[in-house]
Order: structure tokens, then C-alpha cells, then sequence
């Protein structure tokens, strides 16, 4: 059982007043607060051991790595995967994406040939696919989304075919909260050859995830939705895979020998790794991920679920409410609509009463049109929120409402 007050207190963020009334946070799945561990370990490796990893042979450069390579470490438990190799740090579910779908998409795909992704995909995990698909000739099949908000698992298998070549889907709808099929789809997948990739965004931060209980062929997550600095995120990848594709980048730390006539590649993951490394950043995920396994992941999911819960039952007895998705399997968002009332009219007016919600399209274009809607309001929710917290957001929508 979760003791939230004692929680919040780990929270300094959540001591402030906006407007002069309490905090009340609920943007989530934009970003999470940070615990003051993190905070201080992000503060204390600048103070302490702050020095250019993997290319010094003195005291601090050496310690730097150390607490970097056990931070890869750390992932690597966290998530499940087989080896340290399959962790590659990157600055966030973004770039693992476009990373993935650089070197994938150069390794293994040719003109004519498919990638599928869903009709609820976040832009991070559509665009850079596109931006692929014209340098390469291949085409990008969607899964529809049904009215509930869940995926259309028969058009699913029926959009694969001899030219598919990857899906590459996510894993917790960031508008809808819908908490997608993976393992079914990824046993689809792989029963055609097919490999899997999961945007892991919004699904780490509240379901416990093992990529090898859940055969992924790739997942990502960024460290800033569970709890860690911004900056920092992860891209796992199946080893045999990731040995085929080619660099993102190039530059230091991704070489073992330069010469003008050629350049030889460094061993897994660092070829993936150009550059300096956040490597404070990495410390502090590491120190986030202690944080949350300290309270465990499936302690703040079914606490999670019991706000949800709580939520959908007060915001629903609001006249003119309108909750968009209604997908029985869902984690952590609520996204609605209120009336006439325009999502950002309502997001400013809340954001005057203390709370804090995220408004417009979510980097979902796509799923917004389908839905036939400019936008939603989108509350989403953390361990360390409260049902006094969505009674504030209930009576805050009512108060906006009557304004109306």
C-alpha cells in the first residue's frame, strides 16, 4: 500500500502554490516531477565525480564510467533485457526512434517494402518514419483505431505481407491511455518473421515491463516520464539486430580506429553512443529507477489504476463530459472534453484555480482527426497524486464550466 503523503514529501515541486492556491499536478504524461534523490544525485555527481567518461585513464574520468556502466547496468535489470550490450543511451524515446528508424531502415528495408505502425502513434513515433520512407521508397501501413480506442487487431494481420518488414507500435496510448495488445502483436509479428518495436514512453512509468517475457525486438523509453532528469533515455534493442544496423551518428566514442581511408566501428553499444555521453544523466535515471523499484512498479500500478478509477467515476457525473476513448485495458491518462467549451479555454481557466493540466493534440495529429476532434484536455496521473487532487480537477471543471 502506497503511503502518498509520506510520498509527496519525497516531491519538493509539490510544496509550491500556483496563483497562490496549492499545486495540484496532473500533466503526467508530459513529464513527471522529480524526487529530491535525483535531484540531489544529479547535483552531487556534478560536485563529485564529474569527468569525460571511457576515454581517461585518471581517478575521476575512471569513476565517472564506472557509475555511468552500472547505470547501463541498472536499465538493463530494470527493463529485463539479456545483456548491458542491448542498452544504448540516447536523450529520449525520440531519438531512440529516430535512431531506430535511421539504422533499421538502412539495414534491412528497401524500396517497396512496409513498415507498419497504428493510428494512435505519437508524431515521434510516425515522422521519423516518414522521413525514412522518402529517402528509401518503402511505404508505412496504419492500424486503424476502433471508436473504443483500441486497435483493430483483424486489420492488424491483414495489413502484414511478404514486404513488411517491421512494426513499430506503442505501447500506452499517450491521448488515450489505451494499454495496447503488445505481446498478441508481437506474437503476430514474429509468427511472420516480422520484428517488433514498442515506444515505451508511457508504458514504463507504469507497467511493470520485461522485454524478454514480451519477446521485444526493440523498446524505448525516456527517463523524464519516469521520474528522471530530462535529457536522458533509453533505446533496448535485440543484440542480433542492433550488431547488422549501422551508426546514427558518427564522431568520438563510436570508433575504434580512424583514417582517412576508413573508419572501424566500436562494439556494441557504444557505436550507437557518438559523442560525450549524458553520463550525469544516466547516473541520475539510475537513481529514479531505485526510487520507483523501492515502492514497486506493480504497488504504483494498481495504485494508479484506483485513481483512475476514482476519476472517470467523478469527472462522469459532470453534465456535458465527454471522455474520449473508453478502452477497458488503460493506464494512467483521461482525456475529455467538456460541452462547447475549446480545450485550451479550459486548460487556461484550470491552470488559474492551481492545476495543471495539458491541453491540444498531443502530438497525435492523426488519432485527433480520426476522432474528429481539434484536441482534448488530458489529465494524467502519478503515484504521488491524490483523490483530494481529482476532487480539486472535478470542482475545478465545474467552476470553469458555470462560466460558460
Amino acid at each position: 500500500m502506497i503511503d502518498v503523503e509520506s510520498i509527496r514529501r519525497d516531491f519538493p515541486i509539490l510544496g509550491r502554490e500556483v496563483y497562490g492556491k496549492p499545486l495540484v499536478y496532473l500533466d503526467n504524461a508530459a513529464t513527471t516531477q522529480k524526487p529530491q534523490c535525483v535531484i540531489d544525485s544529479i547535483s552531487d555527481a556534478y560536485r563529485n565525480v564529474n569527468a569525460n567518461v571511457h576515454r581517461g585513464v585518471h581517478f575521476l574520468s575512471l569513476e565517472a564510467t564506472d557509475m555511468m556502466e552500472a547505470a547501463r547496468e541498472k536499465v538493463r535489470q530494470f527493463i529485463g533485457a539479456g545483456s548491458k550490450e542491448e542498452v544504448i543511451f540516447t536523450r529520449g524515446t525520440t531519438e531512440s526512434m529516430n535512431l531506430l528508424a535511421s539504422s533499421f531502415s538502412r539495414a534491412f528495408i528497401k524500396e517497396g517494402d512496409e513498415v507498419i505502425i497504428s493510428g494512435m502513434e505519437h508524431h515521434s513515433n510516425i515522422v521519423p518514419w516518414q522521413l525514412q520512407a522518402e529517402r528509401y521508397g518503402f511505404s508505412l501501413k496504419v492500424i486503424p483505431v476502433t471508436d473504443r480506442g483500441e486497435l483493430d487487431m483483424e486489420a492488424f494481420s491483414a495489413l502484414i505481407s511478404a514486404r513488411t518488414r517491421l512494426v513499430s507500435i506503442t505501447h500506452v496510448s499517450n491521448v488515450l491511455g489505451t494499454v495496447n495488445p503488445v505481446s498478441e502483436i508481437i506474437r503476430i509479428a514474429h509468427s511472420h518473421g516480422i520484428p517488433v518495436a514498442i515506444d515505451g514512453a508511457q508504458g514504463v512509468p507504469h507497467i511493470t515491463v520485461n522485454v524478454q517475457s514480451l519477446d521485444a525486438d526493440f523498446y524505448a523509453f525516456s527517463g523524464h516520464k519516469i521520474y528522471g532528469p530530462t535529457g536522458i533515455g533509453v533505446l533496448y534493442g535485440r543484440k542480433e539486430l542492433l550488431s547488422k544496423m549501422p551508426p546514427y551518428q558518427g564522431g568520438g566514442e563510436m570508433i575504434k580506429k580512424v583514417t582517412f581511408q576508413g573508419t572501424t566501428y566500436n562494439e556494441l553499444p557504444y557505436k550507437f553512443e557518438a559523442g560525450t555521453p549524458d553520463y550525469i544523466g544516466s547516473i541520475a535515471l539510475a537513481k529514479a529507477l531505485d526510487y520507483v523499484s523501492s515502492i514497486g512498479m506493480d504497488i504504483i500500478a494498481d495504485y494508479e489504476k484506483s485513481l483512475c478509477d476514482y476519476a472517470l467515476e467523478r469527472l462522469a457525473a459532470i453534465p456535458g463530459m465527454r471522455f474520449i476513448g473508453s478502452a477497458p485495458e488503460r493506464s494512467g491518462v483521461i482525456s475529455f472534453l467538456v460541452g462547447d467549451i475549446h480545450p485550451s479555454d479550459m486548460g487556461t481557466l484550470l491552470d488559474r484555480l492551481g492545476i495543471a493540466v495539458r491541453t491540444g493534440h498531443h502530438c497525435a495529429e492523426p488519432l485527433m482527426d480520426r476522432l474528429g476532434i481539434p484536441g482534448t484536455v488530458r489529465a494524467s496521473f502519478s503515484f504521488y497524486n491524490t483523490k483530494q487532487e481529482i476532487d480539486a480537477l472535478s470542482a475545478g471543471i465545474e467552476r470553469v464550466k458555470s462560466m460558460f
